[in-house]
């Protein structure tokens, strides 16, 4: 399999502790490119903010790891790397604060998960969140949003398992490597998911499931999406963490109403009573994103325009607004060139300006 030349590098810093995506991004920044912060001298290293650990991690990971048989690794697993260089890394997901440089990913990502709404709740919901999450879950479902989740037992199983039955897409993020499929109930699930969506996960290949990976992970599912709908949590439920996240991203959160009487509703209802949309039914939620007619966007993105630099261009727009310096940099493109493409892509109708020098796919 052909990959960038670029991607070695990514999955090598990801095999560095004490290097996460700030310090990445720093070192990247200060030597230039992914290769050369991977071949950086000391002095490199402290002047991009690596500290003396992180810099001995570093130079003991170039001494002992073979790149291309970690690439190796991911194919054999069945999987495949995302950087957040490449254009086919999430562009909503690349917005958040610090994304995940590297994405390993088993299934497929398509431009239609640019339209994807989080679900989480408990992983021991009653059968009112049970059949609750299912029936609000179908409806989106049906409607083109592509749902997203935790794989966890509970609501997190319930929302992939009936979106796969109402024949839409389903995404799974992972606490683990996504060779190492958990909880073991749902490995049918997962393999499931795999025919109409994807596996995925920032953390090396062979990683357990540890309890102190699933809290980072929630920034991703948040992340991936353009909101959050909760369905049964108590108040210290780890979905909240999914939310807390979706808030600081500046993304919508949603919540389901439960039976005063349980405690697993408490969560919930603590939600609304700070500001979640309170929903009952899928057109709730599709009438507040403005997404009634999501089929028609869906079906507008899908076709690029002919022209090569014209399709280029579209490739990094996405229906979050993006400001004309990030589409220059993203995409390779002069300031001069990205403004006369995005003139001619707005009279064709392919994009959008908002305002303020940010554009929409349309």
């Amino acid at each position: 399999m052909t990959v960038a030349p670029h991607t070695r590098y990514y999955v090598g810093f990801n095999r560095v502790s004490g290097i996460g995506p700030s310090r990445l991004a720093q070192l990247i920044q200060r030597c230039g490119s992914a290769e050369a912060a991977w071949h950086a001298t000391p002095d490199e290293m402290g002047q991009a903010g690596l500290d003396r650990k992180s810099r001995e991690s570093l130079l003991k990971a170039r001494q002992s790891l073979d790149l291309d048989a970690e690439l190796a690794r991911v194919f054999r697993a069945g999987a495949h790397v995302l950087t957040i260089e490449d254009a086919e890394y999430p562009r909503i997901l690349a917005q958040i604060a610090a994304p995940p440089p590297l994405l390993y990913v088993r299934g497929s990502l398509s431009v239609l998960d640019e339209w994807a709404l989080a679900v989480v709740g408990t992983r021991s919901p009653t059968t009112y969140g049970k059949e609750a999450t299912r029936r609000i879950v179908t409806d989106l479902a049906r409607s083109g949003l592509t749902i997203v989740s935790g794989l966890a037992v509970g609501i997190d199983g319930v929302a992939h398992q009936a979106a796969l039955e109402a024949g839409g897409r389903t995404i799974g993020v992972l606490g683990c490597g996504v060779d190492v499929l958990y909880p073991d109930r749902n490995i049918r699930l997962a393999e499931e998911m795999l025919e109409c969506g994807a596996l995925l996960s920032d953390y090396p290949l062979g990683t357990r499931p540890y309890p102190s990976n699933f809290p980072p992970r929630n920034r991703i599912i948040s992340g991936l999406t353009v909101g959050t709908l909760v369905t049964e949590a108590g108040e210290k439920s780890g979905a909240l963490i999914t939310v807390d996240f979706a808030l600081e991203q500046g993304r919508d959160v949603f919540a389901v109403p439960g039976t005063i009487f349980s405690q697993k509703s408490q969560g919930v209802h603590q939600l609304i009573r700070n500001g979640a949309e309170l929903v009952t039914c899928a057109q709730d939620i599709l009438e507040s994103l403005n997404l009634m007619n999501l089929r028609g966007h869906q079906e507008v993105a899908v076709a690029l325009p002919e022209d090569p630099t014209e399709a280029a261009l579209m490739s990094h727009l996405s229906a979050e607004p993006q400001h004309v310096d990030i589409l220059c940099r993203t995409s390779g493109m002069s300031p001069s060139l990205v403004s006369s493409t995005l003139t001619l892509l707005e009279l064709k109708g392919y994009a959008r300006h908002v305002g303020n020098m940010e554009y929409v796919r349309r």
